[in-house]
């Protein structure tokens, strides 16, 4: 799978924003785009093995097996989120047009479901990037929380209080909160059984599509 046919599938799921614009003042009025840090890192797509695409997208999108306790087995292994018992911090994005906020919010019924109390969620302002890498140097946009209990997602965002600035400090109080102790970086790359074999991030990037 082209890295660059995946940005345009991406890109088609909000055309007005993501492909019509520029259309207009690129192809019809002759205008260079604006310099933009994100969009050209996001155009630095990554190409993807093809049958593994496949069974990403029914899966994961079209069938929605992931939730479904042991419909899915992964390298031998029948995969069940549910016995996840580590508390979940789940973050969304308002604006997310690939990964819609209601869906992530959905995950809190499935991870951790012995102590969903523990889990965190937090909805963020703006879109899929945007939204996620909104370092709270720069104290832009604003976010949402709410620490009540509620039955849905529009009941959790009718009852949620927005907030100034970055989420990450809500992600940095959980960590503290449930991370344990800070331990020092690896000095050394991989261990007796799993060895480094070449530096990041890695030939397959690399590699060109046909």
């Amino acid at each position: 799978m082209a890295g660059r046919d995946l940005a345009s599938t991406f890109s088609s799921l909000r055309p007005n924003d993501l492909v019509w614009n520029y259309v207009q003042s690129n192809y019809l009025k002759g205008n260079d785009p604006a310099a933009f840090d994100l969009l050209y890192w996001n155009a630095d797509s990554t190409n993807l093995p093809g049958p593994m695409f496949c069974w990403y997208l029914r899966n994961t999108y079209l069938e929605n097996s992931l939730k479904e306790p042991g419909r899915l087995t992964v390298a031998g292994e029948k995969v069940d989120l549910t016995k996840i018992d580590a508390p979940a911090f789940v973050y969304g994005s308002r604006d997310d047009h690939i990964v819609p906020w209601t869906s992530a919010y959905a995950s809190l019924d499935i991870l951790n479901p012995g102590n969903r109390a523990a889990n965190r969620f937090v909805l963020g302002a703006s879109g899929h990037i945007a939204g996620v890498i909104n370092s709270p140097a720069k104290n832009k946009r604003n976010y949402w929380v709410n620490d009540g209990a509620a039955s849905d997602a529009q009941a959790w965002l009718d009852g949620a209080t927005e907030q100034p600035g970055s989420w990450w400090p809500q992600w940095g109080a959980f960590l503290a909160e449930h991370g344990g102790k800070d331990v020092k970086a690896r000095a050394k790359l991989g261990n007796a059984q799993y060895k480094p074999f070449e530096a990041a991030p890695g030939r397959y990037v690399k590699e060109k599509a046909d």
